[in-house]
């Protein structure tokens, strides 16, 4: 569209609609904005604007609201992220900082999203790429049952109870740790089982097989490690926008339970020059969320890893987009922290 006047006359359509959920008339336009012409001219720039496919009349005598190809134009006008204030920043970096480990800072970073936006927030856990173990325990919790925890360089924190065949003494547990340890130290998370089978045969031949058990767990907290997960919060905010979708929003919460398609979806989205990428309606390959927006970007090591949200076409894109992009350089920083 090369007349700024009707992109800021589209502008101040999709302002206005996203604001009230009313269609806008030219009147309205003119009262509320600065536009500079009258309400002639105005009506004239969105006749062209609805002939060019970028705003429709959702019914006779009605005013104009935005089509996803005028969103599209709306969002691709936007030169830059406006960034959150001094006070937004300060609640972020604070609220995250509290978190004592990545489960946790997990929960909080998609929480705290979905309030930031109002929308369906989806947070991926951090990509393992390079987790190495950094930690080991193995502590009797009962008679033949040990716990065996498992703590990463990316701040990963495995745990689970075994049962094994035998009671094993502390001192029996100290050396298998040691073994343990000795083999996997410092190795990739996804690599223990090859590591973990001459320490097993180091142990006394009456303990291996209570050991290759104990092992197999280590080497099963290290598989988990490596899985992709993803979080979501917000739905109830769904249930808040049924009037903005064409069809039942039933389809769209499928979708987002799926959390194959979703990481897909994640994974393919690139971010922009503006450090955030938006998909909206149709631009979805997903048909059920050709009614919705998102919004997403990447974070952590080579922003591999990616959070965003999930809402109707109809959002605030602008406050979206910065909340997004904020959340996701305060999750870096303290993930490389």
């Amino acid at each position: 569209m090369n007349q700024p006047r009707r992109l800021d006359v589209l502008s101040a359509i999709v302002e206005d609609y996203v604001h009230s959920r009313e269609p806008v008339g030219s009147k309205a336009l003119v009262d509320r904005h600065r536009l500079g012409v009258s309400s002639a001219t105005v009506r004239n720039d969105m006749a062209a604007l609805e002939e060019a496919g970028m705003i429709m009349a959702p019914h006779a005598s009605a005013g104009r609201i935005p089509t996803d190809k005028g969103y599209r134009a709306f969002v691709d006008q936007i030169a830059s992220v406006k960034p959150l204030s001094v006070a937004e920043r300060r609640a972020i970096s604070s609220f995250l900082d509290s978190s004592d480990d990545v489960d946790q800072m997990m929960e909080k970073t998609v929480r705290l999203l979905s309030q930031l936006t109002r929308q369906v927030a989806l947070v991926q856990y951090p990509t393992r790429t390079g987790a190495r173990v950094r930690h080991l325990e193995l502590v009797t919790m009962a008679p033949k049952f040990v716990l065996v925890v498992m703590i990463t360089t990316r701040g990963g924190v495995g745990q689970r109870v075994v049962e094994v065949p035998e009671d094993l003494t502390e001192e029996t547990l100290k050396t298998m740790r040691a073994q343990f340890l000795d083999a996997i130290l410092d190795q990739p998370v996804g690599e223990l089982e090859e590591a973990l089978v001459p320490a097993v045969t180091r142990c006394e031949p009456m303990h291996q097989k209570s050991a290759a058990i104990l092992a197999g767990m280590v080497t099963i907290l290290g598989r988990n490690e490596q899985e992709e997960r993803l979080l979501m919060a917000g739905t109830s905010y769904l249930a808040e926008s049924t009037d903005d979708f064409n069809r039942n929003i039933a389809p769209i919460l499928d979708v987002l339970e799926e959390q194959v398609v979703m990481l897909r979806l994640l994974s393919e989205i690139d971010d922009d020059a503006r450090g955030v990428s938006v998909r909206i309606g149709r631009e979805n390959a997903e048909s059920p969320l050709s009614d919705a927006s998102v919004v997403a970007t990447g974070y952590g090591p080579q922003l591999a890893s990616k959070l965003g949200v999930v809402g109707p076409t109809r959002m605030d894109y602008p406050g979206t987009m910065s909340a997004v992009r904020a959340v996701a350089r305060y999750l870096s920083r303290i993930l490389h922290e």
